[in-house]
């Protein structure tokens, strides 16, 4: 499977210190070997999955989804405060 991290994501994992990588890593991995790990989404974010977690005591939120059976994307992640609102505009933006 090949997994694909948008500039969004990129961003916000530069922040992450060497530990929260590797269990951002175990993640994603995690998520590739179940993709229906997370909660998919209707509305607006349909064909969204989120997947909810927690690191250093905070929840984090991330969200995927799948452009075909052999690819997946990492959209965003990042803490609940406005968090659906962030994502609805970036990918608006990118349509």
């Amino acid at each position: 499977m090949k997994i694909y991290q948008s500039r969004l994501f990129e961003k916000k994992i530069k922040d992450f210190n060497s530990h929260q990588k590797k269990s951002l890593d175990d993640i994603i991995m995690a998520i590739a070997g179940n993709p229906n790990i997370g909660q998919e989404k209707k509305g607006d974010l349909r064909r969204v999955f989120i997947y909810k977690f927690k690191l250093q005591n905070q929840l984090y939120l991330l969200a995927y989804r799948f452009p075909d059976l052999e690819t997946l994307e990492l959209i965003m992640i990042g803490p609940h405060e406005n968090y659906y609102r962030d994502l609805k505009n970036y990918l608006k933006n990118k349509a």
